[in-house]
């Protein structure tokens, strides 16, 4: 049965080794998904893949149609998300190409399409987001990443912010006094609008650079790609372990 879709962020707008079987264009309330979707077979179960960057990497993180993106998943019968994202370390701890885990998200995030519950309602909805991932899948992921011999750091905070500029110093010196360990652009509202359809959620964050002012000099994009490159290789392996767990 079908029930596990992956979303690609930068550095992962293909995936290696899925042996595609279909495309599906699917339209929602909200307007069109960042791409088709991508059926096909990863390590013997079927998968849905959706880079939502689209597939040429041509949308920017604040024009995301986010709501689209999930809703087209939970159509075709879709229950869990593995989130793929690249971030920049905040935290001493995190090295530029390992991989993190959020466990907790800070929104700083304005303009996007935050919720399914503004229009023709009967009453206010209101969705707990205590713990904004599934520790079940967060789980079955720890667990994947010991089969696989890679190390995933379980305690990150996720700091969302609206892109697609890169932050200043001092805005990541905020970001870290508020508990931020890494900081990304796609984080949200990706991770509530799933918990509004009730989708199993979670992420896996690629650290890509050293946030503004942790490092050295200044920001570079070629040296970003590098990152990610070793980093999605690791995603990979990762996922290897996965699909047989889910």
């Amino acid at each position: 049965m079908m029930d596990l879709a992956i979303i690609g962020g930068t550095g992962l707008t293909t995936l290696k080794d899925l042996e595609i079987t279909r495309r599906q264009v699917v339209h929602t309330p909200f307007g069109e998904p960042s791409c088709p979707l991508t059926y096909g077979q990863l390590c013997g179960k079927e998968v849905v893949f959706l880079p939502r960057h689209g597939s040429g990497h041509t949308i920017p993180p604040h024009k995301i149609n986010y709501r689209a993106n999930l809703w087209a998943l939970k159509k075709i019968g879709i229950t869990r998300v593995v989130a793929v994202a690249a971030v920049g370390s905040i935290s001493a701890k995190l090295a530029v190409s390992e991989l993190a885990l959020p466990d907790q998200i800070i929104d700083y995030t304005w303009g996007r399409g935050h919720s399914f519950f503004e229009e023709d309602l009967r009453e206010v909805v209101h969705v707990d987001f205590t713990y904004p991932y599934c520790s079940k899948l967060r789980n079955l992921l720890l667990k994947a990443a010991a089969a696989a011999g890679l190390s995933m750091a379980d305690w990150v905070t996720y700091g969302a912010t609206q892109g697609p500029r890169l932050e200043t110093a001092a805005e990541i010196d905020r970001l870290e006094r508020d508990g931020c360990h890494v900081v990304g652009m796609t984080g949200m509202p990706e991770a509530v609008l799933a918990r509004e359809l009730e989708l199993s959620y979670a992420a896996i964050a690629v650290v890509a650079n050293q946030a503004a002012g942790r490092g050295e000099s200044l920001i570079e994009m070629a040296s970003i790609e590098q990152n990610l490159n070793r980093g999605v290789e690791k995603v990979r392996r990762l996922l290897e372990q996965l699909i047989p767990l889910v």
